[in-house]
């Protein structure tokens, strides 16, 4: 793939961006301890997992720290444990103190000298500004789950995206979308028709982590373990070309 034939970058933020697996089971595991459950932080994320995307699908309307209270409260039910309203709200609260990716900050930077930058996320607005501290990222636009009323692997952000285009000057031709998760922006850019980039987070870890494993078939044209190694081939590329 020539790196370079691509003005604008879509980007999903939690997982590939964003360390969620690592903001959710800083409160998972010890809500976990205070029950007196022996269970590690991946079999933990394991079992959240797939009631956040469940509650994605079934209620869309909430905003994202209402389904991660909901699916808290669902896996504690699959785990024989109670979630207590505070432990919920908590979870739900957490979004912004979720920390950044080391690379990410970085790369957004690089990546910024030869794209302009979109965020196609899962998250509510408030959310996504308490991350965007960490990122320091200059977005041209952002959509997200808030503002579409809707979560991917559903069609709306990318309706949104649709519309989006136009007014940056970016044909959907020239766009590239990159994200970590297969289930939740794979399957979706396939079934769109666009280019997409798997930056494998989990590259050096078995199973699924707080993702859900894709049920339908998906597709990406590259891939990298970091958002690092993405911003160099980037770079290399636009070296090249001049």
């Amino acid at each position: 793939m020539d790196l370079t034939r691509f003005t604008a970058l879509s980007f999903d933020c939690y997982g590939t961006l964003i360390d969620w697996e690592t903001g959710i089971a800083a409160i998972l595991a010890p809500w976990a301890r205070e029950q007196g459950l022996e269970i590690g932080a991946e079999e933990l994320l394991r079992a959240y997992g797939d009631h956040e995307a469940a509650v994605e699908r079934q209620t869309p309307a909430p905003l994202y720290p209402q389904v991660l209270a909901e699916a808290f409260r669902r896996t504690g039910a699959q785990l024989g444990r109670p979630v207590p309203d505070p432990w919920a709200r908590r979870l739900g609260d957490s979004v912004p103190d979720w920390p950044a990716f080391p690379d990410s900050a970085e790369a957004l930077a690089r990546l910024r000298r030869h794209y302009q930058l979109i965020i196609l996320s899962n998250v509510h607005r408030a959310g996504f500004a308490g991350s965007n501290r960490h990122l320091r990222g200059d977005f041209a636009a952002i959509i997200t789950a808030e503002d579409v009323g809707g979560y991917k692997p559903g069609d709306r952000h990318f309706r949104a995206l649709d519309e989006t285009l136009p007014g940056l000057g970016v044909g959907r031709d020239r766009l590239l979308h990159v994200a970590q998760s297969l289930f939740h922006d794979h399957v979706p850019a396939k079934r769109e028709g666009l280019p997409s980039v798997w930056i494998n987070r989990r590259h050096d870890r078995p199973g699924w982590g707080a993702t859900p494993e894709p049920g339908e078939s998906y597709a990406y044209d590259l891939e990298f373990p970091s958002m690092a190694a993405f911003a160099d081939a980037a770079d290399r590329a636009f070296e090249q070309r001049s």
